[in-house]
C-alpha cells in the first residue's frame, strides 16, 4: 500500500459498525479519554464549524437546554470544533448571557473538545476540505455503549440540526437493541414497531398464520407489534 492510500485509511471516517475511533482531548470540563471515560454510556458526539458563529450559538443552546433528557437515556454529549480552550470558555460564558425563544441563562455542562490539532476532526471526518479546510462541518456520530458507531449524521455549515431526530434516534436504537424489533418510518416513540421478518418459507407461512394479539401483518415481510399507548 503506497503512502497516500495508508493516509487515506488512517483519515477514513468510521462507518456505522465501527470501533469509536479512539482519543485523549483537552475539553472545557478537564482532560478526556474516549472511550474509555464513556464505557457504558451512549454518547452523541457532534462537531460544529467555529465558536461564536451564530448557527452553532443556537445548536449549543439547545443542547444545553436537552441535555437533562439525553441524561435520562444514559446518553452523554461531546462537543467539538477546530478552536482553543480558551475561546471555548469564552464563548460558553457569552451563551449562558444569551436569550433566544424559551431558552436563557442556557449553561452548558457538557465537555467540548479544544481540537487545534484537528486530531479527533480528522479521525472522525469531521473536516471537508471543499467546505473548509480549517472548520469542521456539522457531524454527528451516535456511540453505544461498546464504543461502537450506530448512526452517523451530517449537516452543512448553513443549517442548523434537528434536534429532535438526534434524541429519536438515541430512542430508536435502544429500542431496537432491547426488544430485537425494528422501528418504520417516521416512528415515534409509543407507535407500532416492526418484527423482524421470518427467513425461511416455512417461517413466511407460519408468520401470515399466526394470529397472536396484538401483532398484524401487511404481508409475510411487513409485520408489526402493537405498542401500548
Amino acid at each position: 500500500m503506497d503512502s497516500n492510500a495508508t493516509t487515506v485509511q488512517e483519515n477514513r471516517m468510521p462507518l456505522i459498525g465501527d470501533k469509536a475511533p479512539a482519543f485523549t482531548a483537552v475539553t472545557t470540563q478537564g482532560p478526556m479519554n474516549f472511550p474509555k471515560d464513556y464505557r457504558g454510556n451512549w454518547v452523541v458526539l457532534f462537531s460544529h464549524p467555529a465558536d461564536f458563529t451564530p448557527v452553532c450559538t443556537t445548536e449549543f443552546m439547545t443542547f444545553a437546554k436537552m441535555q437533562g433528557e439525553f441524561e435520562a437515556l444514559n446518553t452523554k454529549l461531546i462537543g467539538l470544533s477546530i478552536d482553543s480552550i480558551h475561546s471555548h470558555i469564552a464563548w460558553l460564558r457569552r451563551i449562558q448571557e444569551m436569550e433566544w425563544k424559551d431558552m436563557k441563562h442556557m449553561e452548558v455542562k457538557f465537555p467540548v473538545i479544544a481540537d487545534l490539532s484537528m486530531d479527533v476532526a480528522k479521525k472522525y471526518g469531521m473536516v471537508h476540505p471543499e467546505q473548509s479546510s480549517t472548520s469542521a462541518v456539522r457531524a454527528v456520530f451516535i456511540i453505544d455503549p461498546e464504543a461502537k458507531v450506530r448512526a452517523i449524521l451530517y449537516y452543512p455549515l448553513s443549517t442548523g440540526r434537528n434536534f429532535h431526530e438526534i434524541k429519536r434516534m438515541v430512542l430508536a436504537l435502544q429500542k431496537a437493541d432491547a426488544e430485537t424489533i425494528a422501528t418504520p418510518a417516521d416512528w415515534e416513540p409509543g407507535d407500532d414497531v416492526i418484527i423482524p421478518a421470518p427467513g425461511s418459507c416455512g417461517g413466511a407461512r407460519e408468520r401470515m398464520e399466526d394470529k397472536s394479539e396484538g401483532q398484524y401483518c401487511l404481508d409475510w415481510f411487513l409485520c408489526f407489534r402493537k405498542e401500548k399507548k
